[in-house]
């Protein structure tokens, strides 16, 4: 509980620094804040078997690598567009990627991670080597075609995926009982069927407990399964959205009753760990987020040449 703490926490500090780079230009294009959901990320990763499974998000990528245990300096040096960044600088905010931790992006066009995560669930399945894909998307992108074609060939075929859906209620701008017919996502699976389960989003412990009976049902090679995570974000879907479809007074509400770092830090005071504990947790956070800053800054844009490298693979 208290890594868990801990990563929540990174992920929250990380991100509110992003938007004071991102308010003072040091971070161009689009930026995508995690505030609020980030016992998703920490709870599904967790369960996760870093040597063997893969993971593939969307553009709201930040929390998804830092609790996948990558260094914040790397994270924030490509948000700065910095050749010491994740992605050499060119990916930015939205298009992150490691082989090495097996996380395939950060991807800009909604809904397409799903297919690609597909593609790596079909790779697990043919090398044999016990591995489950991890594939996020928000409720905006579940309503995207390409989705479904991707249920139906997951399902068809038996693969190891665990579909997870972020409901953060709003997409991109519009409530997601307006734009939804079926409102309930982890239902969306049902005429292909691929079970699936809903889970409160803001309780990490609930996210790590679904994501390991998930993860029992597909290594034990009964195909796909949707868990849907209830969730919210507390800032606009972007840096450049002022997020006028909703009131401040909902936005309190949730953070007063609902923040996943508050209830697992109640859990954790309860159990006997003291304020002062967490204090100093919080404040050495703070310095790595800091010194990420720091590094970023101070770090050099990438060369001409790097444009052309990374475009094109010749061989295999």
């Amino acid at each position: 509980m208290l890594e868990f703490y801990r990563q929540m926490l990174l992920i929250r500090r990380f991100e509110e620094k992003a938007g004071q780079l991102y308010g003072l230009g040091l971070i161009g294009g689009f930026c995508h804040l995690y505030i609020g959901q980030e016992a998703v990320a920490v709870g599904l990763q967790s369960a996760l078997d870093g040597d063997l499974d893969s993971v593939i998000t969307g553009y709201r990528d930040h929390g998804h690598m830092l609790a996948y245990g990558l260094d914040p300096k790397v994270i924030m040096a490509e948000l700065t567009g910095r050749q010491a960044g994740i992605s050499k600088g060119k990916g930015g905010s939205m298009h992150m990627f490691s082989v090495e931790h097996r996380f395939y992006g950060g991807h800009g066009i909604v809904g397409a991670q799903v297919p690609l995560g597909t593609g790596l669930a079909f790779a697990h399945k043919y090398r044999g080597d016990g591995g489950v894909c991890l594939a996020y998307f928000g409720d905006g992108a579940a309503n995207q075609g390409q989705v479904y074609e991707a249920f139906n060939m997951a399902e068809l075929w038996n693969l190891p995926i665990i579909f997870a859906i972020e409901n953060n209620q709003y997409a991109m701008g519009t409530s997601v009982n307006r734009s939804s017919a079926e409102d309930k996502m982890f239902r969306r699976g049902q005429s292909f069927r691929i079970p699936g389960i809903q889970v409160d989003g803001m309780d990490v412990l609930a996210t790590r407990g679904a994501c390991e009976l998930a993860l029992e049902h597909v290594r034990g090679g009964n195909g796909p399964i949707i868990l849907e995570l209830k969730t919210y974000r507390y800032r606009g879907h972007s840096m450049s959205d002022p997020a006028k479809y909703r009131s401040r007074e909902e936005v309190q509400e949730m953070r007063e009753k609902s923040d996943p770092i508050e209830r697992l830090k109640a859990k954790l005071i309860k159990d006997g760990h003291s304020e002062d504990d967490l204090k100093a947790i919080d404040k050495e956070i703070r310095s790595i987020v800091s010194d990420a800053a720091d590094f970023a800054e101070s770090s050099p844009e990438p060369d001409l040449d790097e444009l052309y490298t990374d475009v094109l693979v010749e061989s295999y």
